[in-house]
């Protein structure tokens, strides 16, 4: 025993673009070798390779959560999908010494034709547990899940949030020694998301081990002390969660100052209205980093699909932490109850100059109904900024040059009075 619970020595996972897939029929075997026979002495022309993870080490200690970010297409999912045991690494190994269990897709390892009572005792002995564990948790698992009422229904026949829900609750309560979570929580609404981050949290308190992979910001510096970041298959950084995911959204690596979603099938949403884009803008430019001194304008463009809905655009602010700062609405009285016809509009938040904080802020954008409550879209990683002091003696830092905590920062008004 090495004393780690997760030892990753050199992997590499590499992929030949356009290669074959493994299953032939007899007339392509006899075809192919036909070819073969037709271009002997002939030379080859060599695939294109594709290198998903190149050189990864890493270790994990027993009771560690750790964080794993990065863009699409980094190796983030081909990372866990190795330690999971579903791909082979082309070079490289990895050690892992406990119980695993893994969340990497939608009801991963559910058998459609069972039910979702049979899944769950299914699950527990592919993890090893006795009849009797698994008894203990079933109720759990099932009102954590709130599938009561279909809990003996094929899971066929569910819906892609029962799915959800039940894969997640099976893989947190079924006491794997190391667990394994892909960006699957992104699938279900905003309340279930935050009762799954919960629960992971507690996961991680009671002693298990877990990599959590995500794009929420917030999630991963509220729940991981530790994360990784990777970039083209490799390791760029890894160490505390508020630095690696500062250097990640300053570097231009993560979300930016300026987001669009051009497909409007694609962009969040509903049948009522859907975002189509939020923007960040200091002195009329899209800005990354902004003056502390200087107001901020935060733009939110949607597209009112369904008309006479008193729609509520709002922001959500976290740093780098995963605190959140403030949350603002919409307070334009042209439009605080009065219903929206169908259409494009556009919301700005003006923020003050010298009221935040410097250092990364992330902007969670959600459209919301008041009366009756419903929350029509909610894109928590929507943007970031770097809020950027100055020494030159007229913010709220004045000349001093050394660290200044807290998440606001605002120019006060004083006042000195002598005797």
């Amino acid at each position: 025993m090495s004393g780690l619970a997760i030892t990753v020595d050199g992997i590499g996972k590499r992929y030949a673009l356009g290669a074959r897939v493994p299953y032939r029929t007899f007339r392509e075997t006899v075809t192919d070798a036909a070819k073969k026979l037709v271009t002997f002495g002939k030379r080859s022309t060599p695939r294109e390779e594709l290198w998903a993870l190149r050189d990864v080490s890493f270790s994990v200690k027993p009771g560690e959560l750790v964080g794993i970010i990065g863009r699409n297409g980094a190796g983030k999912s081909t990372l866990l999908k190795v330690l999971a045991r579903i791909t082979e690494p082309s070079v490289g190994q990895a050690r892992l010494e406990g119980r695993l269990g893994s969340l990497l897709e939608v009801g991963t390892g559910f058998h459609p034709e069972l039910s979702g009572r049979e899944n769950i005792y299914l699950s527990g002995a592919i993890l090893g547990m006795r009849r009797a564990e698994i008894d203990r948790r079933f109720d759990e698992i099932v009102a954590f899940a709130e599938v009561d009422r279909f809990v003996d229904t094929p899971v066929k026949h569910y819906s892609s949030g029962m799915y959800l829900r039940l894969a997640f609750a099976v893989a947190a309560h079924l006491e794997p020694e190391i667990l394994l979570v892909d960006e699957v929580l992104a699938v279900g609404d905003a309340r279930f998301q935050r009762k799954c981050l919960d629960k992971m949290q507690g996961v991680g308190e009671s002693g298990r081990t877990v990599l959590f992979v995500s794009h929420n910001m917030p999630a991963i510096t509220r729940l991981c002390p530790r994360t990784i970041l990777l970039d083209a298959g490799t390791v760029l950084r890894d160490g505390p969660s508020h630095a690696v995911v500062g250097a990640y959204l300053s570097s231009g690596l993560g979300t930016k100052a300026a987001r669009a979603w051009d497909d409007a099938e694609k962009a969040p949403g509903n049948e009522v209205v859907r975002l189509r884009g939020v923007t960040v803008r200091q002195g009329g430019q899209i800005k990354d980093g902004v003056d502390i001194r200087k107001p901020i304008e935060l733009e939110v463009e949607f597209d009112v699909l369904e008309a006479g809905h008193v729609l509520t655009p709002n922001l959500h602010f976290s740093n780098s932490e995963g605190v959140i700062v403030f949350i603002a609405r919409d307070m334009d009285p042209a439009w605080m109850h009065t219903p929206r016809p169908r259409g494009r509009f556009r919301s700005t938040a003006i923020i003050p100059g010298n009221l935040l904080a410097e250092g990364t802020l992330i902007v969670g954008a959600a459209i919301s109904t008041m009366n009756p409550k419903r929350v029509h879209l909610f894109e928590q990683d929507a943007v970031a900024f770097e809020v950027m002091d100055t020494t030159e003696g007229d913010s709220a830092r004045g000349d001093f040059a050394g660290p200044m905590p807290g998440i606001v920062r605002p120019l006060l008004q004083w006042r000195t009075e002598t005797e």
